[in-house]
C-alpha cells in the first residue's frame, strides 16, 4: 500500500513540473549540482533584487538607461491648466467634398433632377452638419453645382465662399440657438413684470 502511495505522489509532482513548461532534466540546475555556488560565484553571490525592485534607481545607478530609453520620464513640463474644459476644444470638422455623404443618395439624385426640370427655381437641399455630428465645415474639395443650405456651428472662409459660389447659403446653428435662448429669456422677464 505504501509503495502505491509513493508512486502516486511522485507522479503528481512530475505532472506539476511538466505543466509549468520546461522538463526538469533540461534545467540548468541539473548540471550545476555539485558546484557549491551553482554558477553564481563566491564573491557577489546570488541575491534577490540587487539593483532594487521595479523602477528603483532611475535617478541614480540606472540613470543612463532612463535618459537613453525613457527621456522626459522625470520632472514637469508646460503650464498647469486648472479646470480644463475639453468640450470647448471639441470641434469635429467635415470638408466640402464629404458634405453630400451626410445625406442619402436618393436626396442627391432628386436634387439633380429638380435642377434640370425647374432650373434656378428649384428648392435647395438642407444639409445639417450638426445633426450628423460635425461642428465645422472646411473648404477642401469640389462641390457639384447644386444649390445647398448648409447648417453648422462654424465655417471656414474658403468653405463659405465655395458654398455661396454654387448658389448655396451658410447658416450658423449656434447663432440660431442663441437667438432662441435670448427670446425665451425676454419672454420670461415680461411675464415677471406683468405679475408685479
Amino acid at each position: 500500500g505504501d509503495v502505491y502511495k509513493r508512486q502516486v505522489s511522485t507522479q503528481s509532482t512530475w505532472g506539476l513540473l511538466k505543466s509549468r513548461g520546461m522538463t526538469l532534466r533540461l534545467r540548468k540546475t541539473r548540471k550545476d549540482r555539485g558546484n557549491v555556488t551553482m554558477g553564481y560565484g563566491r564573491v557577489g553571490k546570488h541575491r534577490k533584487h540587487a539593483g532594487g525592485r521595479g523602477n528603483a534607481g532611475g535617478m541614480h545607478h540606472l540613470r543612463i538607461n532612463m535618459k537613453k530609453y525613457h527621456p522626459g520620464y522625470f520632472g514637469k513640463k508646460g503650464i498647469r491648466h486648472f479646470h480644463t474644459k475639453k468640450n470647448t476644444l471639441f470641434v469635429p470638422s467635415v470638408n466640402l467634398d464629404k458634405l453630400w455623404t451626410l445625406v442619402s443618395e436618393q436626396t442627391y439624385t432628386k436634387a439633380k433632377e429638380r435642377l434640370t426640370k425647374e432650373g434656378d427655381k428649384a428648392k435647395a437641399v438642407v444639409i445639417d452638419c450638426t445633426k450628423a455630428g460635425y461642428f465645422k465645415v472646411l473648404g477642401k474639395g469640389e462641390l457639384p453645382k447644386i444649390p445647398i443650405i448648409v447648417k453648422a456651428k462654424l465655417f471656414s472662409k474658403g468653405a463659405e465662399e465655395r458654398i455661396k459660389a454654387i448658389g448655396g447659403a451658410c447658416i450658423l446653428t449656434a447663432q440660431i440657438i442663441n437667438i432662441i435662448h435670448s427670446n425665451s429669456q425676454k419672454k420670461k422677464k415680461k411675464k415677471k413684470t406683468k405679475k408685479k
